[in-house]
């Protein structure tokens, strides 16, 4: 199946202008609950890193991540989600359901209107959902294959952010890579934790045929089982050209918790203090202390 076969309802629940609406409306119903930020640059061996926190002059917004932040096993979000933060469905598995508590506006969930584990095995399903996102919106998707690599929820949900001039991506790992091959998987040089990179965009665009493919070949190059249930840790990053897989060890080092961002080298830390921990360790061997 490939985007363009794709029917109005599917793509209604992608539609920027319906999203701007829930936004809007959310928001004045006080049920997006958005984390104000500020960020700072730090470059490792040439490659740059945004490092956000939560500012210390808004101390709502801190209430709001500890919230976040939660993890009760007797609550499910999205069992069903707040009707006020849907979008709308996006094929008959998944529905497109607003980040109660973004720091980065625009932050969609592809939630499974059935309960499915966040270590369970991606379906055909899954990457139907997110081609059909990366088509339409661009942008970065991402999955984090259970806590320990970052998943804050057990019901599975792949997510997605829009780009934006220097925010998270990963054309800041592939630019070495653009002449590389479509569907091979490719080390690159520089990165010091396994992964693979795969592209799998063609002539015609994202599909979800190529783009699950691609996740197949870069399990393959990282030795993690694609089908097992429960999948081993790991985390799952495409846009519209790339996809990259890293397989996980653990969900924090230091305090610093990682999820599939920090691999498209965007960082998220709760006190401003711990942006000198994350100077002191570096990106990069941050990273490394919480692959395989």
């Amino acid at each position: 199946m490939r985007p363009h076969d794709a029917d109005s309802n599917d793509l209604s629940a992608l539609d920027p202008a319906m999203i701007d609406r829930v936004i809007a409306q959310a928001r004045v119903d006080g049920v997006l609950l958005e984390i104000e930020t500020e960020q700072e640059w730090i470059e490792d061996k040439g490659i740059p890193f945004i490092v956000r926190w939560i500012t210390s002059l808004v101390s709502k917004d801190a209430a709001r991540a500890r919230a976040a932040g939660e993890k009760r096993a007797a609550f499910n979000p999205f069992l069903p989600p707040d009707p006020k933060l849907i979008i709308g469905d996006l094929g008959p598995d998944h529905r497109v359901v607003l980040n109660k508590y973004p720091v980065i506006q625009r932050h969609l969930l592809m939630v499974t209107r059935r309960f499915e584990p966040q270590t369970a095995a991606l379906h055909e399903s899954d990457f139907r959902a997110l081609a059909l996102t990366l088509a339409r919106l661009g942008g970065l998707g991402f999955y984090n294959g259970g806590s320990e690599a970052g998943a804050s929820q057990p019901h599975k949900h792949l997510q997605w952010i829009p780009a934006t001039p220097g925010g998270a991506g990963l054309t800041r790992f592939t630019d070495r890579l653009s002449a590389a091959p479509l569907l091979e998987p490719h080390h690159r040089s520089g990165l010091p934790w396994r992964h693979a990179f795969v592209r799998h965009a063609g002539p015609l665009g994202v599909n979800a045929e190529q783009l699950q493919q691609a996740f197949l070949l870069a399990c393959e190059a990282t030795g993690l089982p694609p089908a097992a249930d429960p999948m081993p840790p790991y985390n799952l990053l495409a846009d519209s050209q790339w996809l990259l897989v890293v397989p996980r060890s653990r969900e924090q080092h230091e305090g610093i918790s990682v999820n599939a961002l920090g691999y498209a080298g965007s960082l998220f830390v709760r006190r401003p203090e711990q942006i000198d921990l994350v100077r002191r360790i570096g990106p990069l061997d941050l990273l490394t202390a919480v692959a395989t």
